[in-house]
């Protein structure tokens, strides 16, 4: 078994179609990328307890007191059984599945180059769908500790395999198109919870009764099975090229242009972090996704407070009103939740589309088209609110939402463009710190600033304007940090030799002396074809799901 699972049974012989790699990497994105979606789970667990009239039983304890101590020494919302847990208390899932994935994709990313993207994907299956199980039973006992273990901890751990696994297997089948191929997968982790917040909400519905309750633990033992199911076809589906291929005709473009931004060596992963294009890169990616995280985890109420009653036909009503009145604030609701459709869609499609065009565009400029049309669209965001243009203020956070989303698919190939492709994915790993540092900062400077101008009596309609201008200068910060990142010093790179003694204790397989390194040939095409329809049912899925809902902002 063990063979099985080894890097050198997954180089791919002569007849493999490259195009096999790019579906079974969605079909892990699109399982872990319900990470995002766990939110649809908050609202049923907390009600899941029903006193004996039929009404959820009280929380546990406001969310500042979660890790109060009772007199038995006991964390009473951890272990208690008599009373409902707050969004507070789940909501640290959430924040565990982010720090996690950082944390876990930069301690093993050094271990998955070793052994490859099949074991890697694998033991990120047993993670993921193991942590959904024993989530599963937490629900059941009412134990939010098991949650946090569960799927926040082990399935954290999970997430960070599962996310780069693909990363260096297929900027190495796609050297000539870098951008697009990992695009491609990200764009799953962005989509997963288009897919899987739907299928959730069925589930429950299917599960729900009044002798089995609302049906919350039965659900994550099925998306469990159904992960699992995709997850293992997924890390059984990778191959990687022996060491050398090039597609058929292809010229790197650093010999045939001089393109000093793309490296011709590769840079060790112990000396990856000794350079400054790995912390002004880990800059980048921590401005641009701090900008973007805070402000999409909080759209819809800002588009409710923002517009008032201009979203539902009452434009002399601001939000103050409309919250007194329960059939205008679900009408607004409404409206936000289709904002949130909106902005899900451009941060999916965004992932493909710019780190697609960052093929042509270059890395370096694309991230300069990030920095420089993201700031502009959040100072000209707060003029769109003061004159209450929903379309064009809707229309500014789409495209905001589309360069966070092509941040993280474009910063793999940047990151292959500078340190080679040898370390990629473990350095990407890394750097992925950066995602869970913003995952805090983001977040906290929005929320932060929101609260504070609400209790300063500012009305509603005014308070994201402040925001808008500290977020812009985060990406004015990107934008700097982008400028000054020049090519890898040659002291950084590893010789012949090493590269050599690298892939030898890598398992990479050199090709035969009597064979070109270009001649894999693409066949397999019914398998191909196949492959792809399975992965993008569940897409289409999701996005007509999602179009759904969204719809709402053109009536």
């Amino acid at each position: 078994m063990a063979s099985f699972f080894s890097k050198e049974r997954i180089i791919a012989n002569p007849n493999f179609n490259r195009w096999l790699v790019p579906p079974a990497a969605l079909a892990i994105h699109l399982c872990i990328g319900m990470a995002y979606g766990f939110s649809v789970f908050w609202k049923p667990l907390g009600n899941a307890l029903l006193g004996t009239d039929g009404k959820p039983m009280a929380a546990c304890a406001a969310g500042a007191t979660t890790f109060a101590q009772k007199l038995d020494g006991t964390l009473r919302a951890l272990t208690a059984t008599d009373c409902n847990w707050t969004q507070f208390d789940l909501g640290w899932m959430f924040t565990l599945f982010f720090v996690l994935l950082g944390c876990s994709a930069a301690i093993w990313g050094g271990w998955l180059e070793r052994e490859g993207p099949r074991k890697a994907g694998l033991v990120s299956m047993l993670c993921w769908c193991g942590g959904l199980l024993i989530s599963a039973y937490g629900i059941h006992q009412h134990q939010l500790w098991m949650m946090w273990l569960g799927s926040g901890v082990i399935g954290g751990v999970g997430l960070g395999l599962g996310y780069i696994s693909p990363v260096s297997t297929l900027i190495k089948w796609f050297p000539d198109r870098r951008g697009m191929a990992t695009g491609m997968a990200i764009m799953g982790f962005g989509g997963g919870a288009m897919i899987g917040s739907p299928l959730a909400t069925t589930l429950m519905k299917h599960f729900a009764s009044a002798t089995a309750g609302p049906g919350i633990w039965q659900t994550f033992v099925a998306l469990a099975v159904i992960y699992a199911a995709f997850m293992t076809c997924g890390a059984l589906g990778y191959r990687v090229p022996p060491v050398g291929w090039t597609p058929q005709g292809w010229v790197p473009s650093d010999k045939k242009s001089g393109n000093g931004m793309i490296a011709s060596r590769h840079v060790h992963l112990q000396n990856a972090h000794k350079t400054p294009q790995f912390w002004l890169l880990w800059l980048v990616l921590c401005m641009n996704v701090s900008a973007g995280i805070g402000i999409i985890g909080a759209a819809a109420p800002m588009l409710q407070e923002t517009f008032g009653g201009a979203l539902i036909a009452h434009a002399d009503m601001g939000f103050a009103e409309i919250k007194k009145d329960p059939a205008l604030t679900a009408a607004a609701a409404a409206v936000g939740a289709g904002f949130v459709g909106m902005i899900s869609l451009f941060n999916i499609f965004g992932r493909i589309a710019w780190a697609s065009s960052s093929d042509k565009l270059g890395r370096k400029q694309t991230y300069f088209i990030f920095f420089v049309l993201g700031a502009a669209l959040y100072v000209a965001a707060t003029t769109f609110a003061g004159w209450k243009s929903l379309g064009l203020f809707v229309a500014s956070f789409c495209i905001i939402a589309s360069m966070y989303g092509g941040g993280f698919a474009t910063i793999p190939a940047y990151l292959a463009d500078m340190f080679g492709t040898q370390f990629v994915g473990a350095i990407h790993g890394r750097i992925l710190t950066a995602w869970s540092t913003a995952g805090i900062l983001g977040p906290v400077v929005v929320n932060y600033m929101h609260d504070v101008r609400i209790e300063q009596g500012v009305p509603f309609d005014q308070v994201y304007g402040p925001i808008f201008h500290v977020l812009a200068g985060m990406l004015v910060i990107g934008f700097i940090a982008n400028l000054l990142v020049k090519p890898v010093a040659e002291k950084y790179t590893m010789s012949d030799k090493e590269l050599a003694d690298v892939r030898k204790g890598a398992h990479e397989q050199l090709p035969a002396k009597n064979t070109s390194n270009n001649k894999l040939v693409a066949s397999n095409g019914f398998v191909t074809t196949l492959a792809w329809v399975l992965v993008l049912i569940p897409i289409a899925y999701g996005i007509w799901n999602t179009v759904q809902k969204a719809w709402v902002l053109f009536k």
